[in-house]
């Protein structure tokens, strides 16, 4: 699935990036936000600021909430053991021992890398973050800066040596205004992709995208959208198709953004080689209404 998110809020101060579900980065390795397109007090060249009416960036989307999350405590069990060890500048290891009275006790390795694509005094960039339990179970996530503008970040989990969930995330900062896209687990890597296509073709005359989902035997569903660029239009269609093997009914039915509502359906009537098809369409617009019967020899 995918969000599309937004924030507006006074600047949070930097803090170090927390990881994937069950996974935060290791002490003595952190990444502020990524910094403002302009800073305080500049502007670009040719642009006037109004410094009582501007708004400041509310910094990154997943910053938003973490000062006041910072304040409950952590609930703890058992005893924890972490060593963390830097190797050098740019690559650091740690083991976590813990030892639980309720569930099973765990070993986990884990390993962080700061890249050398500098962005500002203290942001580094790539940073790879993961780690391993002793039974396979894999936690990772790669964040990159692109530009000053945008930054990416792709979290991925296994558990004995199976994709589980994996998250995709690209945020885009304004300078007053922090957007984020997340594409949660769209089963690519899952394996479970044979149910679905999604196409986009783009080209002079504008674009194209359509998307196909078979939810069952008996039931397909399809959304396909339109724009031109010769015409100045854009146009949405949803359509669907129910298939009825033991009464020999198929069944098919669309709506479109221009109000058009149609339908068709087929009968077989077997054991003879022939096929009924009734259609009708009505365009609640034009007040217009189109029926038609045919019939399929063989």
């Amino acid at each position: 699935m995918g969000s599309v998110l937004a924030a507006s809020s006074p600047n949070p101060p930097p803090a170090p990036v927390s990881g994937g579900p069950g996974m935060t980065v290791p002490p003595g390795f952190s990444m502020p936000p990524v910094s403002p397109v302009l800073p305080s007090g500049n502007t670009a060249p040719g642009q006037q600021v109004d410094a009582e009416s501007s708004l400041p960036n509310p910094g990154t989307f997943e910053e938003c909430h973490r000062k006041c999350k910072e304040v409950f405590p952590i609930q703890m069990e058992g005893v924890r053991l972490i060593v963390n060890k830097g190797l050098s500048n740019h690559f650091q290891v740690n083991h976590t021992v813990m030892l639980s009275t309720v569930g099973d006790s765990s070993y986990r390795f884990g390993a962080t890398y700061v890249g050398t694509k500098q962005m500002g005094p203290a942001e580094s960039f790539p940073v790879m973050v993961g780690d391993m339990d002793n039974s396979g179970s894999l936690n990772a996530q790669v964040i990159h800066q692109i530009s000053n503008r945008v930054r990416s970040k792709l979290a991925f989990q296994t558990q004995q040596q199976k994709f589980v969930n994996w998250q995709g995330d690209c945020e885009v900062r304004g300078e007053d205004f922090t957007a984020a896209v997340t594409l949660g687990n769209p089963d690519i890597l899952v394996g479970s992709g044979s149910n679905f296509i999604a196409t986009l073709t783009l080209g002079g005359a504008g674009a194209h995208a359509s998307y196909y989902h078979k939810a069952n035997d008996t039931l397909q569903v399809g959304v396909e959208f339109e724009a031109s660029t010769r015409m100045q239009e854009t146009s949405v269609s949803f359509g669907y198709q129910l298939d009825v093997p033991k009464a020999n009914l198929l069944f098919k039915g669309s709506i479109d953004s221009n109000w058009v509502v149609g339908a068709t359906l087929e009968k077989k009537l077997l054991p003879l080689p022939l096929s009924l098809v009734l259609g009708a369409f009505l365009n609640h617009k034009k007040n217009k209404f189109q029926c038609g019967f045919g019939v399929t020899i063989g």
